[in-house]
Protein backbone atom coordinates (compact mmCIF):
# COMPACT_ATOMS: atom_id res chain seq x y z
CA UNK A 1 0.00 0.00 0.00
CA UNK A 2 1.24 3.14 -0.76
CA UNK A 3 2.06 6.21 2.05
CA UNK A 4 0.19 9.78 1.93
CA UNK A 5 2.44 12.84 2.08
CA UNK A 6 2.07 13.34 5.77
CA UNK A 7 3.23 9.68 6.23
CA UNK A 8 6.31 9.79 4.02
CA UNK A 9 7.26 12.65 6.22
CA UNK A 10 6.57 10.99 9.54
CA UNK A 11 8.52 8.19 9.01
CA UNK A 12 11.83 9.85 7.64
CA UNK A 13 11.60 11.64 11.05
CA UNK A 14 10.86 8.81 13.46
CA UNK A 15 14.32 8.27 15.45
CA UNK A 16 12.55 5.85 18.14
CA UNK A 17 9.16 4.27 18.27
CA UNK A 18 7.78 4.20 21.82
CA UNK A 19 6.32 1.39 23.82
CA UNK A 20 2.73 3.46 24.40
CA UNK A 21 2.19 4.10 20.70
CA UNK A 22 4.20 7.39 20.48
CA UNK A 23 7.35 8.22 18.59
CA UNK A 24 10.53 10.11 19.33
CA UNK A 25 10.34 12.54 16.26
CA UNK A 26 13.38 14.96 14.78
CA UNK A 27 12.95 18.36 14.72
CA UNK A 28 14.61 19.78 11.67
CA UNK A 29 13.56 23.67 11.89
CA UNK A 30 12.41 25.73 14.90
CA UNK A 31 11.01 29.42 14.79
CA UNK A 32 11.28 31.34 18.18
CA UNK A 33 9.12 34.08 18.89
CA UNK A 34 9.39 36.18 22.12
CA UNK A 35 6.00 35.14 23.70
CA UNK A 36 6.65 31.63 24.06
CA UNK A 37 10.69 30.94 24.80
CA UNK A 38 11.23 33.31 27.60
CA UNK A 39 10.57 30.18 29.93
CA UNK A 40 11.98 27.73 27.66
CA UNK A 41 15.04 29.69 27.88
CA UNK A 42 14.83 29.84 31.69
CA UNK A 43 14.58 26.35 31.78
CA UNK A 44 17.97 25.41 29.82
CA UNK A 45 19.24 28.27 32.09
CA UNK A 46 18.29 26.34 35.67
CA UNK A 47 19.38 22.88 33.89
CA UNK A 48 22.46 24.52 32.69
CA UNK A 49 21.78 22.95 29.71
CA UNK A 50 22.58 24.55 25.71
CA UNK A 51 20.80 24.99 22.71
CA UNK A 52 22.04 21.53 20.91
CA UNK A 53 21.80 22.74 17.39
CA UNK A 54 21.43 26.19 17.22
CA UNK A 55 22.04 26.44 12.86
CA UNK A 56 18.57 25.17 12.94
CA UNK A 57 16.73 28.12 14.90
CA UNK A 58 15.70 31.36 13.72
CA UNK A 59 13.96 34.04 16.47
CA UNK A 60 12.30 37.46 15.74
CA UNK A 61 9.75 39.72 18.24
CA UNK A 62 6.67 39.69 16.52
CA UNK A 63 3.91 39.73 18.70
CA UNK A 64 4.59 42.70 21.24
CA UNK A 65 6.33 45.17 18.70
CA UNK A 66 5.11 48.59 18.11
CA UNK A 67 4.13 48.86 14.08
CA UNK A 68 4.80 53.07 14.18
CA UNK A 69 7.39 54.93 15.81
CA UNK A 70 9.80 52.24 16.35
CA UNK A 71 12.50 54.25 16.74
CA UNK A 72 11.15 55.00 20.11
CA UNK A 73 11.00 52.00 21.18
CA UNK A 74 7.93 50.09 23.21
CA UNK A 75 6.25 52.11 25.27
CA UNK A 76 4.68 49.14 27.31
CA UNK A 77 6.84 47.74 30.20
CA UNK A 78 5.57 44.05 30.12
CA UNK A 79 6.15 44.33 25.77
CA UNK A 80 9.44 45.65 26.23
CA UNK A 81 10.57 42.71 28.65
CA UNK A 82 9.58 40.48 26.30
CA UNK A 83 11.04 41.54 23.86
CA UNK A 84 14.34 42.26 25.82
CA UNK A 85 14.85 39.16 27.03
CA UNK A 86 14.26 37.47 23.64
CA UNK A 87 17.26 39.80 22.50
CA UNK A 88 19.16 38.30 25.41
CA UNK A 89 18.62 34.89 25.06
CA UNK A 90 19.71 35.19 21.81
CA UNK A 91 22.74 36.38 22.66
CA UNK A 92 23.06 34.09 25.46
CA UNK A 93 22.61 30.62 23.87
CA UNK A 94 23.69 31.43 20.16
CA UNK A 95 20.53 31.78 18.53
CA UNK A 96 20.60 33.56 15.18
CA UNK A 97 17.95 36.56 15.48
CA UNK A 98 16.45 38.90 13.62
CA UNK A 99 15.92 41.77 15.89
CA UNK A 100 13.54 45.09 16.02
CA UNK A 101 15.60 46.79 14.00
CA UNK A 102 16.38 44.13 11.33
CA UNK A 103 15.02 45.02 7.91
CA UNK A 104 14.37 40.84 7.44
CA UNK A 105 11.97 40.74 11.04
CA UNK A 106 8.50 39.72 10.59
CA UNK A 107 6.00 37.46 11.55
CA UNK A 108 7.78 34.02 12.32
CA UNK A 109 5.26 31.96 10.01
CA UNK A 110 6.45 35.07 7.41
CA UNK A 111 10.25 35.10 7.52
CA UNK A 112 10.52 31.65 7.71
CA UNK A 113 9.70 31.06 3.62
CA UNK A 114 10.88 34.33 2.98
CA UNK A 115 14.30 33.23 4.14
CA UNK A 116 14.16 29.50 3.01
CA UNK A 117 14.04 28.16 6.22
CA UNK A 118 11.53 26.80 5.67
CA UNK A 119 12.10 23.68 3.35
CA UNK A 120 9.95 20.63 1.50
CA UNK A 121 10.07 17.60 3.43
CA UNK A 122 11.09 18.98 6.67
CA UNK A 123 9.58 18.99 10.49
CA UNK A 124 9.10 22.40 11.99
CA UNK A 125 7.89 23.72 15.19
CA UNK A 126 7.43 27.08 16.92
CA UNK A 127 5.37 27.83 20.03
CA UNK A 128 2.74 29.69 18.17
CA UNK A 129 -0.58 27.32 16.48
CA UNK A 130 0.00 28.93 13.40
CA UNK A 131 2.92 26.78 12.46
CA UNK A 132 0.54 24.40 10.34
CA UNK A 133 1.22 27.82 7.89
CA UNK A 134 4.49 26.00 6.65
CA UNK A 135 2.53 23.02 5.70
CA UNK A 136 2.20 24.46 2.27
CA UNK A 137 5.70 23.58 1.37
CA UNK A 138 4.72 19.47 2.04
CA UNK A 139 6.85 20.05 5.51
CA UNK A 140 5.42 18.70 8.83
CA UNK A 141 4.86 21.88 10.72
CA UNK A 142 2.94 22.01 13.86
CA UNK A 143 2.93 24.12 16.93
CA UNK A 144 3.87 23.77 20.71
CA UNK A 145 3.88 24.42 24.01
CA UNK A 146 6.77 26.41 25.79
CA UNK A 147 8.01 23.28 28.04
CA UNK A 148 8.06 21.60 23.68
CA UNK A 149 10.01 24.57 22.88
CA UNK A 150 12.86 24.41 25.76
CA UNK A 151 12.75 20.47 24.42
CA UNK A 152 13.57 20.67 21.20
CA UNK A 153 16.22 23.39 22.09
CA UNK A 154 17.82 21.06 24.20
CA UNK A 155 17.35 18.09 21.95
CA UNK A 156 16.01 18.82 18.78
CA UNK A 157 13.54 15.88 19.46
CA UNK A 158 9.49 15.87 20.31
CA UNK A 159 7.34 12.86 21.56
CA UNK A 160 4.53 12.79 19.33
CA UNK A 161 1.40 10.54 18.72
CA UNK A 162 1.03 9.86 14.97
CA UNK A 163 -2.20 11.74 14.17
CA UNK A 164 -4.87 10.03 11.33
CA UNK A 165 -4.87 11.40 7.96
CA UNK A 166 -7.65 13.75 5.99
CA UNK A 167 -7.51 14.13 2.29
CA UNK A 168 -9.59 17.50 1.68
CA UNK A 169 -10.03 17.70 -2.36
CA UNK A 170 -11.02 21.35 -3.80
CA UNK A 171 -11.60 20.79 -7.67
CA UNK A 172 -12.78 23.65 -9.78
CA UNK A 173 -12.01 27.15 -9.99
CA UNK A 174 -14.30 30.22 -9.27
CA UNK A 175 -13.74 34.03 -10.31
CA UNK A 176 -11.80 36.10 -7.18
CA UNK A 177 -11.04 32.21 -6.04
CA UNK A 178 -8.55 33.05 -2.87
CA UNK A 179 -6.82 30.80 -0.33
CA UNK A 180 -8.70 32.50 2.64
CA UNK A 181 -12.09 31.94 0.92
CA UNK A 182 -11.09 28.25 0.50
CA UNK A 183 -10.04 28.30 4.14
CA UNK A 184 -13.10 29.65 5.40
CA UNK A 185 -15.62 27.45 3.35
CA UNK A 186 -14.10 24.37 4.42
CA UNK A 187 -13.97 25.63 7.70
CA UNK A 188 -17.69 25.95 7.19
CA UNK A 189 -18.02 21.89 6.29
CA UNK A 190 -16.20 20.54 8.65
CA UNK A 191 -16.18 22.91 12.01
CA UNK A 192 -13.85 24.05 13.97
CA UNK A 193 -13.38 20.51 15.40
CA UNK A 194 -13.67 18.82 12.30
CA UNK A 195 -10.16 18.35 11.78
CA UNK A 196 -9.50 17.28 15.26
CA UNK A 197 -7.32 14.24 15.46
CA UNK A 198 -5.77 14.79 11.77
CA UNK A 199 -3.28 15.44 9.84
CA UNK A 200 -4.98 17.49 6.69
CA UNK A 201 -3.76 17.46 3.39
CA UNK A 202 -4.81 20.05 0.79
CA UNK A 203 -5.30 18.43 -2.41
CA UNK A 204 -7.23 19.28 -5.58
CA UNK A 205 -7.03 21.27 -8.89
CA UNK A 206 -8.07 24.80 -6.95
CA UNK A 207 -5.45 23.82 -4.76
CA UNK A 208 -2.87 22.93 -7.40
CA UNK A 209 -3.52 26.66 -9.01
CA UNK A 210 -3.11 28.87 -5.38
CA UNK A 211 0.36 30.62 -5.47
CA UNK A 212 2.70 29.94 -2.62
CA UNK A 213 1.14 32.81 -0.76
CA UNK A 214 -2.56 31.12 -1.15
CA UNK A 215 -1.35 27.84 0.15
CA UNK A 216 0.03 29.43 3.10
CA UNK A 217 -3.08 31.04 3.87
CA UNK A 218 -4.84 27.52 3.51
CA UNK A 219 -2.43 25.52 5.71
CA UNK A 220 -2.30 28.40 8.30
CA UNK A 221 -6.27 28.24 9.09
CA UNK A 222 -6.11 24.27 9.04
CA UNK A 223 -5.54 24.54 12.96
CA UNK A 224 -8.22 26.63 13.37
CA UNK A 225 -10.44 23.71 11.71
CA UNK A 226 -8.66 21.74 14.87
CA UNK A 227 -6.18 19.89 12.61
CA UNK A 228 -2.79 18.72 14.01
CA UNK A 229 -0.84 20.21 10.91
CA UNK A 230 -2.18 20.96 7.20
CA UNK A 231 0.05 19.98 4.32
CA UNK A 232 0.35 20.35 0.37
CA UNK A 233 2.62 18.41 -1.72
CA UNK A 234 5.34 19.76 -3.91
CA UNK A 235 4.63 21.02 -7.59
CA UNK A 236 6.33 23.56 -9.89
CA UNK A 237 5.18 26.34 -8.00
CA UNK A 238 6.89 25.04 -4.41
CA UNK A 239 10.19 24.38 -6.23
CA UNK A 240 9.86 28.21 -7.83
CA UNK A 241 9.17 29.88 -4.81
CA UNK A 242 12.02 28.21 -2.68
CA UNK A 243 14.27 28.02 -5.25
CA UNK A 244 17.24 31.29 -4.50
CA UNK A 245 15.95 31.93 -1.05
CA UNK A 246 18.76 32.87 1.05
CA UNK A 247 18.91 29.52 3.49
CA UNK A 248 17.63 27.16 0.52
CA UNK A 249 19.97 24.75 -1.14
CA UNK A 250 22.25 25.58 -3.72
CA UNK A 251 24.22 24.98 -6.91
CA UNK A 252 24.66 20.88 -6.62
CA UNK A 253 22.96 20.81 -3.41
CA UNK A 254 19.60 22.16 -5.29
CA UNK A 255 19.56 19.56 -7.81
CA UNK A 256 19.84 16.74 -5.22
CA UNK A 257 17.04 18.45 -2.95
CA UNK A 258 14.62 18.91 -6.26
CA UNK A 259 15.00 15.27 -6.92
CA UNK A 260 13.90 14.21 -3.54
CA UNK A 261 11.08 16.87 -3.13
CA UNK A 262 9.52 16.03 -5.99
CA UNK A 263 8.47 12.64 -4.10
CA UNK A 264 6.73 14.54 -1.93
CA UNK A 265 3.18 13.68 -3.26
CA UNK A 266 0.96 10.94 -1.96
CA UNK A 267 1.17 7.69 -3.74
CA UNK A 268 -2.08 7.12 -5.61
CA UNK A 269 -2.68 4.15 -4.17
CA UNK A 270 -2.60 5.81 -0.23
CA UNK A 271 -5.07 5.60 1.87
CA UNK A 272 -6.31 8.38 4.18
CA UNK A 273 -8.23 7.93 7.22
CA UNK A 274 -10.83 10.33 6.06
CA UNK A 275 -11.46 11.87 2.71
CA UNK A 276 -13.27 14.90 1.74
CA UNK A 277 -14.13 16.19 -1.83
CA UNK A 278 -15.76 20.19 -2.13
CA UNK A 279 -16.65 21.99 -5.57
CA UNK A 280 -14.79 25.17 -5.41
CA UNK A 281 -17.36 26.20 -8.03
CA UNK A 282 -19.38 27.23 -4.92
CA UNK A 283 -17.14 29.13 -3.56
CA UNK A 284 -18.06 32.21 -3.18
CA UNK A 285 -16.02 35.01 -1.21
CA UNK A 286 -16.44 34.08 2.87
CA UNK A 287 -17.12 36.44 5.60
CA UNK A 288 -17.52 35.37 9.10
CA UNK A 289 -20.46 36.60 10.86
CA UNK A 290 -19.42 35.45 14.75
CA UNK A 291 -16.94 34.28 16.86
CA UNK A 292 -15.78 31.47 16.00
CA UNK A 293 -14.57 30.67 12.31
CA UNK A 294 -17.18 28.30 11.40
CA UNK A 295 -19.17 31.23 11.98
CA UNK A 296 -18.91 32.35 7.90
CA UNK A 297 -21.37 32.16 5.54
CA UNK A 298 -20.66 33.73 1.65
CA UNK A 299 -20.75 37.27 0.90
CA UNK A 300 -24.11 37.14 -0.36
CA UNK A 301 -25.88 35.02 2.23
CA UNK A 302 -27.12 36.53 5.81
CA UNK A 303 -26.33 35.86 9.46
CA UNK A 304 -28.57 32.44 10.12
CA UNK A 305 -31.51 32.23 11.42
CA UNK A 306 -32.15 30.03 14.84
CA UNK A 307 -34.14 27.71 13.69
CA UNK A 308 -32.03 26.80 10.79
CA UNK A 309 -29.29 25.43 13.68
CA UNK A 310 -28.72 21.60 13.76
CA UNK A 311 -29.32 21.25 17.38
CA UNK A 312 -30.59 23.11 20.43
CA UNK A 313 -26.09 23.41 21.51
CA UNK A 314 -26.19 25.61 18.33
CA UNK A 315 -28.76 27.82 18.47
CA UNK A 316 -27.71 28.57 21.69
CA UNK A 317 -24.40 29.30 20.32
CA UNK A 318 -25.56 31.55 17.51
CA UNK A 319 -27.42 33.45 19.69
CA UNK A 320 -24.54 33.97 22.06
CA UNK A 321 -22.29 35.26 18.71
CA UNK A 322 -25.67 37.27 17.86
CA UNK A 323 -25.29 39.12 21.06
CA UNK A 324 -21.64 39.94 21.29
CA UNK A 325 -21.74 40.54 17.22
CA UNK A 326 -24.59 42.83 18.20
CA UNK A 327 -26.22 41.05 14.77
CA UNK A 328 -29.85 39.97 13.89
CA UNK A 329 -30.49 36.61 13.06
CA UNK A 330 -31.18 37.49 9.02
CA UNK A 331 -29.10 40.11 8.70
CA UNK A 332 -27.79 40.10 5.21
CA UNK A 333 -24.41 40.44 5.61
CA UNK A 334 -23.96 43.46 3.10
CA UNK A 335 -26.19 45.32 5.37
CA UNK A 336 -22.89 44.86 7.71
CA UNK A 337 -21.12 48.39 8.04
CA UNK A 338 -17.78 48.50 9.56
CA UNK A 339 -15.91 50.77 11.63
CA UNK A 340 -12.40 49.62 11.47
CA UNK A 341 -10.01 47.73 8.15
CA UNK A 342 -6.93 45.42 8.96
CA UNK A 343 -4.93 43.84 6.47
CA UNK A 344 -1.93 41.88 7.67
CA UNK A 345 -1.33 38.68 10.01
CA UNK A 346 0.74 35.50 9.20
CA UNK A 347 -2.14 34.48 7.51
CA UNK A 348 -2.91 37.40 5.23
CA UNK A 349 0.49 39.77 5.19
CA UNK A 350 2.46 38.44 2.35
CA UNK A 351 3.16 40.95 -0.62
CA UNK A 352 0.37 39.58 -2.93
CA UNK A 353 -1.62 40.00 -0.51
CA UNK A 354 -0.85 43.46 -0.71
CA UNK A 355 -1.13 43.19 -4.47
CA UNK A 356 -4.33 42.34 -4.36
CA UNK A 357 -6.21 44.40 -1.85
CA UNK A 358 -4.26 47.73 -3.61
CA UNK A 359 -5.97 46.50 -7.14
CA UNK A 360 -8.90 46.86 -5.30
CA UNK A 361 -7.97 50.67 -3.77
CA UNK A 362 -5.70 52.27 -6.54
CA UNK A 363 -7.75 55.60 -7.28
CA UNK A 364 -10.08 55.48 -4.33
CA UNK A 365 -10.53 56.12 -1.19
CA UNK A 366 -11.77 54.53 2.00
CA UNK A 367 -15.76 55.62 2.93
CA UNK A 368 -16.49 58.37 5.60
CA UNK A 369 -17.19 55.81 8.34
CA UNK A 370 -14.06 53.50 8.17
CA UNK A 371 -12.33 55.35 11.63
CA UNK A 372 -9.26 53.53 11.00
CA UNK A 373 -7.60 51.25 8.37
CA UNK A 374 -4.19 49.26 8.78
CA UNK A 375 -1.92 47.77 6.18
CA UNK A 376 0.72 45.76 8.19
CA UNK A 377 3.27 44.49 6.10
CA UNK A 378 4.17 40.51 7.15
CA UNK A 379 7.58 41.24 7.24
CA UNK A 380 10.37 44.34 6.47
CA UNK A 381 10.88 42.68 3.12
CA UNK A 382 7.47 42.58 2.35
CA UNK A 383 7.09 46.18 3.17
CA UNK A 384 10.60 46.75 0.98
CA UNK A 385 8.94 44.98 -2.21
CA UNK A 386 5.79 47.05 -1.62
CA UNK A 387 7.51 50.12 -1.48
CA UNK A 388 9.07 49.43 -4.62
CA UNK A 389 5.73 48.68 -6.27
CA UNK A 390 4.43 51.75 -5.01
CA UNK A 391 1.91 49.62 -3.28
CA UNK A 392 2.14 52.10 0.25
CA UNK A 393 1.68 54.63 -1.74
CA UNK A 394 -1.67 53.06 -2.93
CA UNK A 395 -2.19 52.36 0.60
CA UNK A 396 -1.76 55.43 1.63
CA UNK A 397 -3.42 57.40 -1.11
CA UNK A 398 -6.59 55.43 -0.35
CA UNK A 399 -6.25 56.57 3.90
CA UNK A 400 -5.23 53.62 5.43
CA UNK A 401 -2.17 53.33 7.82
CA UNK A 402 0.93 52.14 6.20
CA UNK A 403 2.35 50.47 8.92
CA UNK A 404 5.91 48.38 10.40
CA UNK A 405 5.56 45.06 9.96
CA UNK A 406 4.27 43.28 13.07
CA UNK A 407 1.58 40.87 14.61
CA UNK A 408 -0.32 43.90 14.97
CA UNK A 409 -4.32 44.11 15.32
CA UNK A 410 -4.36 40.24 14.98
CA UNK A 411 -4.19 40.10 19.01
CA UNK A 412 -4.24 43.00 20.09
CA UNK A 413 -1.17 42.23 22.24
CA UNK A 414 0.51 45.77 21.36
CA UNK A 415 -0.98 48.90 20.93
CA UNK A 416 -2.92 48.02 18.18
CA UNK A 417 -6.24 46.90 19.31
CA UNK A 418 -10.36 47.66 18.73
CA UNK A 419 -12.38 49.38 21.25
CA UNK A 420 -15.24 47.70 23.01
CA UNK A 421 -17.88 47.31 19.89
CA UNK A 422 -15.72 48.28 17.67
CA UNK A 423 -16.12 46.48 14.27
CA UNK A 424 -13.17 45.35 11.78
CA UNK A 425 -12.97 43.61 8.98
CA UNK A 426 -9.69 41.86 9.34
CA UNK A 427 -7.84 39.51 7.21
CA UNK A 428 -6.00 37.50 10.50
CA UNK A 429 -7.27 34.14 11.06
CA UNK A 430 -9.41 33.95 14.36
CA UNK A 431 -12.87 36.28 15.82
CA UNK A 432 -13.12 35.06 18.97
CA UNK A 433 -14.25 37.56 21.45
CA UNK A 434 -12.22 40.15 22.48
CA UNK A 435 -9.09 38.89 20.32
CA UNK A 436 -8.69 42.21 18.83
CA UNK A 437 -9.32 43.97 21.77
CA UNK A 438 -11.55 43.65 24.76
CA UNK A 439 -15.58 43.92 23.36
CA UNK A 440 -14.21 44.25 19.68
CA UNK A 441 -16.11 42.51 16.61
CA UNK A 442 -13.96 40.80 14.02
CA UNK A 443 -15.33 39.60 10.53
CA UNK A 444 -12.71 37.11 8.56
CA UNK A 445 -12.49 37.64 5.14
CA UNK A 446 -9.24 38.09 2.27
CA UNK A 447 -7.29 40.71 1.55
CA UNK A 448 -9.48 42.11 -1.80
CA UNK A 449 -12.78 41.76 0.03
CA UNK A 450 -11.56 43.94 3.43
CA UNK A 451 -10.08 46.62 0.47
CA UNK A 452 -13.56 46.72 -0.45
CA UNK A 453 -15.53 46.54 2.96
CA UNK A 454 -13.20 49.56 3.56
CA UNK A 455 -14.16 51.65 0.29
CA UNK A 456 -17.75 50.95 0.53
CA UNK A 457 -18.25 50.94 4.51
CA UNK A 458 -19.92 47.98 4.46
CA UNK A 459 -19.61 44.07 3.46
CA UNK A 460 -19.90 44.07 -0.33
CA UNK A 461 -18.78 41.80 -2.67
CA UNK A 462 -15.35 42.69 -4.46
CA UNK A 463 -16.08 41.13 -7.56
CA UNK A 464 -19.14 43.33 -8.40
CA UNK A 465 -17.35 46.87 -6.89
CA UNK A 466 -14.66 47.07 -9.91
CA UNK A 467 -13.93 45.53 -13.04
CA UNK A 468 -9.92 45.32 -11.65
CA UNK A 469 -8.30 41.78 -12.10
CA UNK A 470 -9.49 40.38 -9.24
CA UNK A 471 -8.28 36.77 -10.30
CA UNK A 472 -5.17 36.83 -8.51
CA UNK A 473 -4.83 33.42 -6.80
CA UNK A 474 -3.96 35.11 -2.83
Amino acid sequence: MGQTLFEKVWQQHVVRENDDGSVLLYIDRHLIHEVTSPQAFEGLRLAKRQAWRTATALATPDHNIPTMNRQQGIVDPISRRQVEALDQHCDEFGIREFDMNDVRQGIVHVIGPEQGLTLPGITLVCGDSHTSTHGAFAALAMGIGTSDVEHVLATQCLIQKKPKTMRICIDGTAPALTGKDIALYVISHIGTAGGTGYAIEFAGSAVRELSMEGRMTLCNMAIEAGARCGMIAVDDTTLAYVKGRPMAPAGEQWALAKTAWQQLVSDEDAQFDRDITLNANNIAPQVTWGTSPEMVVAIDGHVPLLQEARNTLQAEGWARAMTYMGLDEGTALTDIAVDKVFIGSCTNGRIEDFRAAAAVLKGQHIAPNIRQALAVPGSGLVAKAAKHEGLDVIFKKAGFEWREPGCSMCLAMNADRLNAGDRCASTSNRNFEGRQGAGGRTHLLSPAMAAAAALAGHFVDVRTLTQGDHDAKV
